[in-house]
């Protein structure tokens, strides 16, 4: 089994009386694109941020690259945050910068930086997005929702990530809009080693890109594995989602390619 590079251990998300998820368990491996799905409700996207230290968890503990979340200082947490990339679902640009100067924002953190060569770090990685030679000079506002995606999975990768947490990175994208992003994703992480937390509801996705899935239910982690693992479950909400007539219609998209995590 590869390193367990996060760590979660009986962690709760409360919101005053409402609770969201408890005694909620999950190790994510090093290398390994992972899907988590759930009903609406679920706590999906509050999970990505509580790993990621966007939320304080009401209780538990999420141990990230070996670093204890809980019990780091500040310091500590800032040095992680530099191996952590984060894309929100509507990217989370700032209106106010072009593509390139949002690119920009989390290498200002690094002292040294010439503004030459942060320019030049950040139109790399709008390169790497997919995106056109001139879309890094453009606003938000002059892009498409997909193009807005990419800027914000850019900037994701603007510090070289360990580790990226992607929210729903697909919702709202056309099908084949869908399909380019979640080509995109594949090739990113096998080509740059990245471990990839990703929070969708597109069985497409989850086909084409990810290696396991972990299904949030009942207030935890109800179940991960494989694809074909969770065909064979008996939970209600993930027998209808795994073997319903959409989920057989995109099972018969090929697997991804296996071979850069076993070489």
């Amino acid at each position: 089994m590869s390193e367990a590079v996060i760590e979660v251990r009986d962690l709760k998300a409360q919101f005053g009386s409402h609770v969201v998820y408890e005694n909620l368990n999950l190790d994510v491996y090093r290398g390994e694109i992972l899907g988590v799905v759930g009903g609406s409700g679920t706590g999906k996207s509050v999970l990505l941020r509580s790993i990621a230290g966007l939320l304080t968890p009401a209780a538990g503990s999420v141990r990230m690259l070996g670093l204890d979340m809980q019990s780091a200082s500040e310091a500590e947490r800032q040095a992680l945050s530099d191996r952590v990339g984060v894309m929100f679902q509507d990217g989370a640009l700032f209106s106010s910068l072009t593509v390139v100067e949002n690119v920009e924002v989390p290498l200002h953190a690094i002292e040294g930086l010439t503004a030459e060569t942060k320019e030049a770090l950040a139109r790399l990685k709008v390169s790497l997005s997919g995106l056109p030679w001139n879309a890094g000079d453009k606003y938000p506002s002059s892009l498409s929702g997909g193009m807005r995606k990419r800027a914000g999975l850019a900037r994701a990768l603007a510090r070289d990530p360990e580790i990226v947490f992607l929210d729903e990175p697909t919702a709202g994208l056309d099908p084949i809009g869908a399909a380019a992003f979640d080509d995109l994703i594949f090739d990113l992480s096998r080509s740059l080693g990245l471990t990839t937390f990703l929070v969708t509801h597109d069985l497409d996705t989850l086909y084409s890109v990810c290696d396991r899935v972990a299904v949030l239910a009942e207030r935890h982690v109800y179940a991960t594995g494989t694809l074909e693992d969770m065909r064979e479950i008996g939970h209600p909400w993930i027998q209808e989602y795994f073997n319903g007539p959409r989920a057989r219609a995109v099972s018969t998209k090929p697997a991804p390619d296996q071979s850069a995590e076993d070489s």
